[in-house]
């Protein structure tokens, strides 16, 4: 089983020892995520090269579970990439199609399913370029709906934890659909707001508890106050109080 975080970015890039400088890859990757609904078999996501030269990449499938507060990875058939591996002349793009095997998640309070597609640009040998040669890593969140239910939704419960001097955020979700948590603020008595994240915090999905210990002081959230967060694109606000971890 592999455990990674993949969630702060959609790329990191890795480098390959050459030189002194560095060249860049042209490899992008759209849409962000895709939804497989229960009468969809099949999605589509677009690679495409702006780059200057050739790119050679590679899909992999990871059904992705949350255990304990911590991303889990592990390798899948359950969904078949086509093509698994291609290669890219600038200026052009390929179309990889995901392809759902088997039925939806089904039965009583199913849950949707949540893959993750590790997409890897491959370096390229080539003896006549000079420098550091930089290669792309995008990870794209899948979610299969599940069958039958009326209203696929995260069910949060939040709260904030002191832990010594920090203050850590405790996201739960009972719903069963994920929850892309993302722009959270807090907002004391006195109205001052304290950014906790100004882009993408990360997700929680059905079932699972995250948590995230946050940079500032304990005593910034002293009180009651209000968390104002982006979920799954829509605005929120939940009234927080912070509370001594439990023994």
């Amino acid at each position: 089983m592999l455990r990674r975080s993949f969630l702060r970015a959609l790329w990191c890039a890795g480098l390959i020892l050459a030189g002194a400088s560095a060249s860049a890859s042209g490899l992008q990757v759209a849409p962000v995520s895709l939804t497989l609904q229960t009468v969809q078999r099949a999605d589509g996501l677009w690679l495409s090269n702006t780059g200057t030269g050739k790119v050679h990449a590679q899909v992999r499938v990871y059904r992705w579970t949350q255990v304990e507060g911590t991303d889990q990875l592990t390798p899948s058939q359950e969904l078949v990439i086509s093509p698994p591996m291609l290669g890219i002349e600038p200026g052009d793009r390929q179309l990889v199609r995901v392809i759902r095997i088997g039925a939806p998640p089904s039965g009583s309070g199913a849950a949707e399913a949540a893959y993750r597609l590790a997409i890897d640009e491959l370096p390229v040998k080539d003896s006549g370029q000079k420098g550091l040669q930089f290669v792309l890593h995008y990870s794209v969140p899948v979610f299969v709906q599940p069958q039958g239910a009326a209203d696929v939704a995260p069910v949060l419960h939040w709260t904030l934890q002191r832990e010594g001097d920090h203050a850590v955020l405790v996201v739960s979700n009972s719903g069963t659909g994920h929850a892309q948590l993302a722009e959270i603020d807090y907002v004391n008595q006195a109205g001052n707001r304290t950014a906790i994240a100004a882009g993408l915090l990360g997700y929680v999905l059905p079932g699972a508890t995250m948590r995230w210990t946050l940079k500032q002081s304990a005593t910034v959230f002293a009180g009651t106050g209000t968390l104002e967060a982006t979920i799954n694109g829509a605005k929120a606000t939940q009234t927080i109080s912070l509370a001594d971890r439990a023994r």
